[in-house]
C-alpha cells in the first residue's frame, strides 16, 4: 500500500525516492472537473448553459445528472477488459450502449455515469482548444505544482512492481482519459483545489454543492453519501465531512479525501492493490481521523 498525508497543507508522510506513478482511476473525474471550473472561472465556459452534446448541462454532467448511461453496465466490456483486449473506439462504445440516449429527463435523477465525464473531457478540449492532455497541465496541473502527473496512453505505463507486471490493461478503456502519478501529488492537488489555491470562493463554494444520495453505505465509512461537482462529498462517522474520490480499476484502487474541522485539516491520498474500495476507505478514515487528532 501507498500513502501521502497532508496536515494543514504540509506532508505527514517521509517522501519516497522515486515514487511510483499508479493509477488515480476515477479520482481523475476531480481533475477534470476542477478543469471545467476553471475554465468557467475564465468566462470560456459555462455551468447552466445548455451543450451542444445535448439537452443537458455542465452542471449536471459533473453531478452525474444528465440522464446518461454508463459503459460499465455492459457485460461485454467488462468481458472484453478481461480478455485484454484492445479499448474499443469511443463511437463504437456509444453505438454498444446506445449512449446518447438519456434514461431520464437531465435534472431529474442520479446515475452515475463515465460517458458524462469522456463529454466533459470534449468541452474541455474544445473550450480550452487544447489537447486534454495540455488543459490539464495548463489549467490545473501546472499551478498547483503537480508536476509528474499525467495521462497514461500506453499499456507499459500501467506496470511496475506496485502494480503487477502482467496487468496489460489499455487505458483506453477510461474514456475520460486516466491519470497516472504519485499518491503524494493527488494529495496535494486536491487539497490545493479545496483550499481554494486554484478557484475563486464562489466557484469553490458551487464545486462542493452536494446532491444527498440517501442514507448509510453497507460496509463503508458513509453515513450520509453524496455527489458535487466531480466529488464525492459526504458525512461519515464523528460529523465530519469527507471530500474526494474513491477509484477502482483492474487491479487496484484508490481513494484520496479532504476533511476540515474548525482551522484543521486533513488530506489523504491511499492506493492499493486488489479492489476492495470499502477497506481502503475505512483506512483513509482512519487516517484521517489521526491527522485531526494531532491538531488537537
Amino acid at each position: 500500500m501507498l500513502s501521502s498525508t497532508l496536515i494543514n497543507g504540509r506532508s505527514t508522510t517521509p517522501p519516497l525516492q522515486d515514487e511510483p506513478l499508479v493509477p488515480w482511476w476515477s479520482f481523475t473525474k476531480t481533475v477534470l472537473a476542477a478543469t471545467a471550473l476553471t475554465l468557467v472561472r475564465d468566462g470560456r465556459l459555462d455551468l447552466d448553459a445548455l451543450l451542444p452534446e445535448g439537452a443537458f448541462t455542465l452542471r449536471q454532467l459533473l453531478r452525474h445528472e444528465a440522464g446518461l448511461a454508463d459503459y460499465g453496465e455492459l457485460a461485454e466490456y467488462h468481458a472484453a477488459v478481461a480478455n485484454r483486449e484492445p479499448a474499443w473506439p469511443a463511437d463504437e462504445m456509444m453505438r454498444r450502449l446506445d449512449g446518447h440516449r438519456l434514461r431520464y429527463s437531465p435534472g431529474t435523477g442520479w446515475r452515475y455515469s463515465n460517458v458524462g465525464f469522456m463529454l466533459v473531457a470534449q468541452i474541455i478540449e474544445r473550450a480550452a482548444d487544447l489537447p486534454l492532455s495540455e488543459a490539464l497541465r495548463q489549467q490545473v496541473l501546472g499551478p498547483l505544482g503537480i508536476s509528474t502527473a499525467r495521462l497514461a496512453m500506453e499499456r507499459t505505463e500501467l506496470s511496475g512492481a506496485c502494480l503487477g507486471s502482467s496487468l496489460n490493461y489499455d487505458p483506453g478503456w477510461v474514456y475520460h482519459g486516466l491519470l497516472i502519478g504519485p499518491v503524494s501529488q493527488a494529495a496535494r492537488l486536491l487539497d490545493g483545489v479545496l483550499a481554494g489555491d486554484l478557484l475563486p470562493a464562489n466557484l469553490l463554494q458551487e464545486m462542493q454543492a452536494t446532491r444527498a444520495l440517501g442514507g448509510p453505505m453497507a460496509g463503508r465509512p458513509w453515513v450520509a453519501p453524496g455527489y458535487a461537482l466531480g466529488l464525492m462529498r459526504g458525512g461519515i462517522e464523528g460529523d465530519l465531512t469527507l471530500a474526494g474520490h474513491t477509484g477502482c480499476g483492474p487491479g487496484s484502487v484508490i481513494a484520496v479525501y479532504r476533511c476540515a474541522v474548525g482551522d484543521s485539516t486533513a488530506c489523504c491520498a491511499m492506493h492499493a492493490m486488489g479492489a476492495d474500495e470499502a477497506a481502503l476507505e475505512k483506512q483513509l478514515v482512519q487516517r484521517i481521523r489521526q491527522a485531526l487528532e494531532a491538531r488537537r
